[in-house]
């Protein structure tokens, strides 16, 4: 078994650490570039909607410059909101990203759930799993090469065709799942799970086999927030306001969607950056922080590897306002000293 590690870039630009937007862009552009250099194995990207910090909203164009000046590296999303695109249009976007990179394309999508992006987009947050039970698979027939003709809810095609189609034949498929329907869905339409705890990814292998599928033939991502420096102390002098700053905000928009997909973030205490420093320690959607030195985040690491296995690590790590230069160092360190000892356990 293997393990596939990469870093996430929302390109948030949070308040406390605001520059200006072109200089984010361009920075952590190349931060993404030099993922490749550092021998990641993907780039990841997230999406969401009206946010103050920027949290970036679209994907595909952000997707098409990193491929644009990459050879190696595979770019995904975790995850794109699938209810909030048009699915045709989508498909012919992902396509064309999928040749600009020369078939290096994931793509990750999920269901959204902030009632703010569902009512900018003027659409009832209420239709959002019966939106998605519609328009995956018929992305999963577009982007197969097929020509799709259907009527349904939300849809009425007629001999709809992606052209020109996407270099990989499949085009890798995966979804963003937390509630026992979303990963049970993800299990039946036979995606790879987006996850971000061990009892999703022990849940959805449970699917997986009530539906008759092998579990070890599907790809099982863990998201884990990470930053390697030099000692513990700088780590969290680095990270606690941006890890406040996001905790709040998913605090935040876990009570706005007021459902039980958001494993209780809207029941947690939020500490403040003080306590963090002080502390050195949290939890981020029931798992650890990994934030320290390089032997402790590796050894934090291996012991959730142990614990519950997956086959892509996305490493939560590229933090709003956190500064850049400590950003690109947490980078390096995790390249030489981190993901060589995770990539030796995994094959051993």
């Amino acid at each position: 078994m293997s393990i596939d590690c990469g870093f996430l870039f929302p390109f948030r630009n949070p308040a406390f650490g605001q520059r200006p937007w072109v200089d984010v862009y361009r920075d952590d552009l190349a931060l993404c570039v030099e993922s490749e250099t550092l021998g990641f194995d993907h780039v990841w990207l997230t999406e969401h909607h009206f946010v103050d910090d920027g949290y970036s909203p679209a994907l595909i164009p952000i997707a098409t410059a990193i491929a644009a000046q990459t050879s190696q590296i595979r770019i995904g999303t975790f995850v794109m909101l699938l209810p909030m695109h048009q699915t045709v249009r989508l498909a012919e976007d992902i396509a064309t990203a999928d040749l600009i990179s020369n078939g290096r394309m994931d793509i990750g999508v999920g269901l959204g759930y902030r009632v703010g992006e569902f009512k900018g987009f003027g659409i009832s947050p209420r239709e959002r799993g019966a939106r998605f039970n519609e328009q995956l698979p018929l992305m999963r027939q577009l982007l197969d090469g097929e020509t799709v003709t259907f009527e349904g809810k939300f849809h009425n095609l007629t001999e709809a065709h992606i052209m020109p189609p996407a270099v990989q034949e499949p085009l890798p498929l995966w979804v963003g799942a937390r509630g026992d329907k979303a990963l049970d869905r993800a299990a039946r339409m036979g995606c790879h799970l987006a996850g971000v705890s061990a009892d999703h990814r022990l849940k959805y292998r449970d699917a997986l086999r009530r539906h008759g599928r092998e579990p070890d033939d599907y790809n099982v991502s863990q998201m884990v927030l990470v930053y390697v420096s030099d000692s513990k102390e700088q780590a969290w002098n680095d990270t606690a306001e941006p890890v406040n700053h996001m905790l709040q905000q998913y605090f935040d928009w876990a009570v706005e969607a007021g459902d039980q997909n958001n494993d209780d973030q809207d029941s947690r205490d939020i500490p403040t950056p003080e306590q963090l420093r002080t502390e050195q320690a949290c939890e981020f959607y029931g798992e650890p922080a990994f934030i320290g030195t390089a032997d402790f985040v590796y050894e934090g690491l291996r012991d959730m590897l142990k614990r519950s296995p997956c086959t892509h690590l996305v490493l939560m790590g590229v933090l709003p306002g956190a500064p850049l230069e400590g950003t690109r160092r947490s980078m390096q360190l995790f390249a030489e000293k981190v993901m060589p000892r995770l990539k030796q356990d995994a094959s051993a």
